[in-house]
């Protein structure tokens, strides 16, 4: 466990980088509709595949960025509704305002998340020490945001701290505990795989929605759904699979072209 300071302080930087980037996700929905949000949050594939490659030095092939390329083009099919709906004409006629806190949104959320990879591999602190230290700092500003927002209103709905379990209930309850068992198994990703694993099984959890909700809201998939899936699923092969594997070697090929002259050689024998 790390306590000097000098080392403690660099988890300043993604809790204040993730206040920002949730106010301005809100500031994005007052621009944009759902659906428009939806398909722009998609970017932060692309970006953080960008910022994963220009501050971590990991180098990522050809096949490896057309793989990522196509799992953003996938979730957005999943989530790009019919022509016949109202939300089909609105797509894109939403104020340039949105489509700028759009992409700085994304661009937030990859920045938070290669930086939280940084630390996380930075030493061999205990991945709950790390993450003591990463949410403590995002608990601290949040509370200055909320003692901000009593001055501002001089305190016509009391202290924060009075109100904050207002409205809480039991499915509340299992939201957060769900949230934050979420969180702890991101920082297991980032400690041990890395932000692209992170955006594959965020991207795939697709597939378990679609399973959950139909069975529980008696959802009705669309073609666009399974066609965002199946796109999603090739991606998720071409990225991870060894190439040998994808691709036959001109090797390979030439050794089985040898190998089937040598057996009709001998059946004519």
């Amino acid at each position: 466990m790390t306590t000097e300071w000098k080392t403690v302080r660099l988890f300043v930087v993604p809790s204040v980088i993730y206040l920002v980037h949730n106010n301005v996700q809100f500031a994005t929905l007052t621009y944009v509709d759902p659906s428009t949000y939806q398909i722009m949050g998609n970017l932060k594939i692309v970006t953080t595949a960008i910022l994963f490659r220009l501050f971590l030095k990991r180098k990522l092939s050809i096949l490896q960025w057309l793989a990522i390329i196509l799992l953003a083009v996938g979730t957005t099919t999943s989530q790009v509704k019919g022509c016949g709906e109202l939300s089909c004409d609105s797509l894109f006629s939403a104020p340039i305002q949105g489509y700028i806190l759009g992409v700085l949104s994304a661009c937030l959320s990859a920045l938070a998340g290669v930086y939280t990879e940084y630390l996380m591999k930075k030493n061999n602190d205990s991945l709950y020490w790390q993450n003591v230290q990463l949410y403590t700092f995002g608990a601290l500003f949040n509370m200055a945001r909320l003692i901000c927002n009593d001055f501002r209103g001089e305190f016509e709905k009391g202290p924060w701290w009075q109100r904050l379990l207002n409205g809480y209930t039991f499915t509340t309850w299992i939201v957060v505990l769900n949230l934050g068992s979420t969180g702890l198994l991101v920082s297991w990703l980032m400690k041990f795989a890395d932000n692209i694993v992170k955006v594959y099984s965020t991207s795939m959890a697709m597939l378990l929605t679609m399973i959950l909700s139909a069975y529980f809201f008696n959802f009705r998939p669309t073609v666009q759904l399974f066609l965002g899936i199946i796109i999603c699923i090739i991606s998720l092969h071409m990225y991870f699979v060894p190439v040998h594997l994808l691709v036959d070697s001109p090797a390979r090929s030439k050794a089985a072209s040898s190998i089937l002259k040598e057996v009709t050689v001998e059946n004519q024998g």
